[in-house]
């Protein structure tokens, strides 16, 4: 080992030196929060250059961020500025983004081992390489489509598509509609599902209204059974008007028929197991000379059967000049109905997004949904998956590439043809990976196909950090990192760094409930008197109160806004906290724990940790439409509950306060032991008035007795009792 070499490799302890000089093929750095795992990716990167003297254009880094690109770029420009101008501008606060980026820009060019290489995205290197070499596999001046129409990428905002994700699908939807089986079909899937909610209150009779109608029909009449509806419906398929239920007095008594059908002049009642006998109705009828028609419940089993007798029932005793078609459009059909719509373009959306990160055939998943035993989730798929497949058609019509399609397309474009693929395995000798335990099933892939049998992979990340399973991420390639890569190592990097003893004692604690992770023995460098300030207030003005006396108590000894952090699982868990600052003129730093990540804070409040709904942990097992194409485990998803409580803690430098409710404190914060915490509360007042005895007579007495008003025993006082005890 050189002079130069020790003086390198210095500033890292044995274990980032281990991971740093590793000649291994197949190389995992588990690092454990704060323990410096990106300082020791850009310490490989660097000594793979200075040491081995390996050419900058043959090494590959991949970042998940922009973000996180330019932080790496940072942190290479400033190792080789030895002025230090760089990273004064980069920390200088009245410099905008805009300026840094451009200075950014010019320091890459300046120094030509940093252009040398190639930091990127998994998305922007994907975009390069169909940019470049894509054209047998897809036109190559597509254009990217996503959520919005910019992205934070300037090399990918350059070509971004006219219109959104969004728009294409709701655009689709609309055209399908033209088909008037197919906007039938969705309305009823919307009122039913998305509007009333009928899987729910089947389920659970409290949500049955207590006219006992919940089903809408077709026209907005509400019925009581899902028979009247499709009778219901039937009718204004064909424009055949109705009344449900008129009111009717013939002469004895009145009563209220199912259906009344004007242009017939005939009634329907419709009879079930749950009817009641018609007996009597019917004697009404015919001393009205009135027409009568029952349907039966059994007939319904069989929908053509159904049809083909209303067909019979109704529309013979109709005028022979009665329309029998209906013209309906999407406008009016869904007039008032606009948001339920978006919200089903939505949930289409993420399952094209799921079946392509699953990398599932369309036709696959809706044979699958089929077989479900739930109407709701085969009629989802009956109607989503024919507009799945007209978005992916119209994408690639327009030339269009989202963000799974950019590594989906680099991926078949490396299969398909071996010169091009040749030309990256031959290119990168070396590929760095920084947050391994966020890939998933694409990213992996593509990573597969750029190694060889000499290619040495050097993956960094944190399998107790793993916490973006909802977005498709899958914990299981970090976990068993060994299982995917063959013939592979691993470095566990096990001192924190960045938080306190009690902190990272908590912190280990907690995951070692977590079943399916590695284990990794995590120390804390730093020594603190301070132990983790557990509040369990007796409502949440009480915590509220809590935090902004706290937050004034640190203020006031010197801590800046920008060293508190709030993080909490929701959004709207912070709002009353954040208002509550605000009117106080305090400028506070509040994210969700999925949007901290990465960032660190020397004094750290978690607020609602409570248990059940709304609190956390927050176990949400999606929609059962989502299970059809990825099936959920409900451990799995309490093991990433705790993986994000686990980041949440281990972002406190210092101090860390858990704010919870007596009484209903997170099934997380009793998995902290004691010995790391100190509990606070606010004293419940008792809710028994104290009773004063005399101590001669034992009799009542009353708050103002001086003397027993019996015994004339002078009284004690109580506050001078209380010293005593």
């Amino acid at each position: 080992m050189t002079t130069t070499n020790k003086t390198n490799l210095s500033a890292l302890n044995d274990k980032q030196q281990d991971a740093v000089i590793s000649e291994d093929n197949r190389l995992l750095v588990l690092a454990g929060a704060g323990s410096g795992k990106t300082k020791t990716l850009l310490q490989k990167l660097i000594y793979l250059i200075n040491e081995k003297r390996v050419s900058p254009s043959s090494i590959l880094a991949i970042t998940f961020t922009k973000n996180a690109t330019n932080e790496m770029l940072d942190r290479l420009i400033i190792s080789a500025d030895e002025s230090g101008e760089y990273e004064k501008q980069l920390f200088d606060k009245r410099k905008s983004l805009a300026d840094k980026d451009k200075e950014r820009f010019l320091q890459q060019k300046k120094y030509t081992w940093i252009e040398g290489l190639t930091v990127k995205t998994f998305h922007s290197f994907c975009y390069n390489v169909l940019r470049n070499y894509g054209v047998n596999e897809f036109d190559n001046k597509f254009k990217i489509i996503g959520d919005e129409k910019r992205v934070e990428d300037d090399e990918l905002s350059k070509t971004i598509a006219p219109e959104t994700a969004f728009e294409v699908m709701h655009k689709l939807l609309i055209e399908e509609c033209e088909d008037t089986e197919y906007l039938l079909k969705l309305k009823r899937y919307i009122l039913d599902y998305i509007i009333d909610k009928i899987h729910l209150k089947q389920a659970d009779p409290r949500f049955i209204p207590k006219d006992g109608k919940y089903f809408t029909t077709l026209n907005g009449t509400k019925v009581r059974s899902k028979s009247e509806q499709f009778i219901a419906d039937w009718f204004y398929r064909h424009s055949i008007k109705f009344e449900y239920e008129p009111l009717l007095n013939v002469k004895d008594f009145s009563f209220n028929p199912d259906f009344y059908i004007p242009d017939a002049n005939l009634y329907i009642e419709h009879i079930s197991d749950k009817s009641y006998s018609t007996k009597d109705k019917e004697e009404q009828f015919k001393k009205a000379n009135l027409l009568l028609v029952k349907t039966f419940e059994t007939m319904t089993k069989d929908s053509a059967l159904f049809n083909h007798t209303l067909d019979k029932i109704v529309k013979n005793r109709l005028p022979a000049d009665y329309h029998k078609t209906i013209s309906i459009n999407f406008k009016e059909e869904f007039h008032g109905y606009h948001e339920n719509v978006k919200d089903f373009v939505k949930q289409i959306l993420r399952i094209t997004d799921m079946i392509k990160v699953e990398n599932i055939n369309a036709e696959t998943v809706l044979s699958n949904a089929r077989k479900d035993q739930h109407e709701r989730v085969r009629s989802f798929y009956e109607l989503a998956i024919p507009i799945v497949k007209k978005y992916i058609h119209y994408c690639t019509d327009k030339s269009y590439l989202d963000f799974n399609d950019l590594i989906s397309r680099s991926t078949s474009l490396f299969q398909n043809h071996e010169d091009i693929a040749n030309k990256y395995k031959n290119k990168f000798q070396y590929i760095l990976v920084d947050e391994f335990q966020d890939v998933n099933n694409l990213q992996v892939e593509l990573i597969k196909l750029l190694l060889t049998d000499n290619t040495k992979l050097f993956c960094v990340g944190d399998d107790w950090q793993s916490i973006y399973g909802f977005r498709g991420s899958n914990v299981s390639y970090i976990v068993e990192f060994e299982k995917h890569f063959e013939n592979s190592k691993t470095i566990k990097l096990n001192l924190n760094y960045r938080s306190t003893q009690n902190i990272v004692g908590a912190s280990n604690e907690v995951i070692k409930h977590n079943k399916f992770k590695v284990d990794k023995d995590v120390q804390a460098s730093k020594k603190s008197e301070h132990k983790i300030v557990v509040f369990s207030g007796n409502t949440e003005d009480e915590n509220l109160q809590f935090c902004f006396d706290k937050v004034r108590e640190l203020l006031d000894e010197g801590v800046s806004n920008d060293e508190i952090l709030f993080l909490y699982r929701r959004s709207k868990m912070f709002t009353p906290y954040y208002y509550k600052f605000k009117n106080d003129n305090i400028r506070v730093q509040g994210k969700t724990i999925h949007a901290s990540k990465g960032l660190e804070a020397k004094i750290v409040f978690i607020v609602g940790l409570t248990e059940g709904n709304g609190g956390f942990p927050d176990i949400w097992l999606e929609d059962r439409i989502f299970q059809v194409i990825k099936k959920a485990n409900h451990d799995l998803l309490v093991e990433e509950e705790r993986r994000l409580f686990y980041v949440a803690i281990t972002r406190a430098k210092d101090k860390l306060f858990l704010i919870t409710q007596k009484g209903n404190e997170s099934s997380f914060l009793k998995e902290i032991p004691s010995a790391y915490t100190v509990r606070t509360t606010n004293k419940i007042k008792s809710i028994v008035d104290k009773v004063i005895i005399c101590e001669s007579c034992f009799s009542q007495l009353e708050t103002l007795h001086k003397f027993c008003p019996y015994c004339g025993q002078k009284v004690t006082e109580q506050e001078d009792v209380e010293k005593e005890q």
